[in-house]
């Protein structure tokens, strides 16, 4: 049986393709290093094809604030009449009269700097591993300067005002968020799961209402090496064949505006003090002028030699 034949290749990209037992002896490396953790993923065959899933770590690379939706599942969130109404527990009406209570939305009141992560409303029966984990830091968009103090009732006012949806806590004045840099998540995938059903899945994870459009994934090397993953790429497969130590590369959602890729020629320079780099920049410049000049003395000499020849040609007899 021919073990070099397509059935026996497992699709890493368009028009790449890895050996089932190449792939098989990479997952088992990636299994060993992550032995007795979540981090390891499982294999099955599925109509004749290999199919691995399990948790795949994705780094937070943004540099602009994301928006999150102000909406969980069918619910929306929305404030109360007055305050008066929401210390209260009862709603009035038109002339003051009295009307019965409303069904409230389930809102987690917080302290002014309760962090950031932690399971959110309707996200209470999630496994562990994959509940959302967004570190919040202070975004560029609705930011006032805050003053020397608060009094007891601007602290009270405040905490009415932020409160926690799908694990996202925000001001309720604005619903942008920017999770902090190189902050982890993970979500649940398997190899048949292209790089935009991945982002998809990822924001729908967190409630996010930008365009996937906006985003893309990327593999980053410590060496500053940056690789983006096509629209074709198998990011769990990409993951498993780059090992799985994320000290030597990680996997980011970045901005696709924000970032250029950087190829591995070019990555063996970016760590180089500017010292080094401008003897390398001479010595290039110099070794460029030595093939000019050896350049130009070969074609000063062809050319000699054709006019020399030329000049015997006009000198010698006629004939007729």
């Amino acid at each position: 049986m021919d073990f070099g034949s397509r059935e026996y290749l497992v699709p890493c990209g368009k028009d790449k393709y890895i050996s089932k037992n190449e792939l098989l002896l990479h997952l088992k490396t990636y299994n060993i290093y992550y032995e007795g953790q979540n981090l390891q993923l499982r294999h099955r065959e599925e109509e004749g094809e290999l199919v691995v899933e399990g948790l795949l770590n994705i780094s937070w690379g943004l540099r602009r604030p994301i928006r999150l939706q102000m909406q969980d599942d069918n619910q929306r969130i929305r404030p109360p009449p007055s305050s008066s109404s929401w210390h209260s527990g009862c709603n009035l009406g038109a002339h003051g009269s009295m009307l019965k209570p409303s069904a409230l939305p389930d809102i987690r009141v917080t302290d002014t700097e309760a962090p950031a992560s932690g399971a959110g409303a309707g996200e209470g029966r999630a496994p562990p591993e994959e509940l959302p984990q967004l570190m919040r830091t202070r975004s560029d968009v609705g930011v006032r300067r805050r003053g020397s103090g608060r009094t007891a009732g601007e602290q009270r006012r405040l905490k009415r005002h932020r409160f926690s949806i799908n694990g996202h806590f925000y001001n309720h004045k604005t619903s942008v968020f920017t999770p902090a840099y190189g902050s982890v998540t993970n979500v649940r995938i398997n190899s048949t799961m292209t790089a935009p059903q991945v982002l998809k899945l990822l924001l729908n994870k967190f409630k996010i209402e930008n365009s996937a459009e906006e985003f893309a994934l990327y593999v980053v090397h410590t060496s500053g090496e940056k690789q983006k993953l096509r629209a074709t790429d198998y990011p769990l497969i990409a993951r498993v064949l780059q090992g799985p130590c994320e000290q030597v590369a990680k996997v980011f959602l970045m901005e696709k505006d924000q970032v250029e890729e950087v190829t591995y020629d070019v990555a063996q320079y970016i760590k180089f003090e500017m010292p080094v780099l401008r003897s390398f920049i001479q010595k290039l410049q110099e070794e460029e002028d030595r093939e000019v000049k050896k350049l130009m003395r070969k074609y000063s000499v062809l050319r000699l030699m054709i006019e020399q020849r030329l000049e015997e040609i006009s000198e010698g007899p006629t004939t007729m």
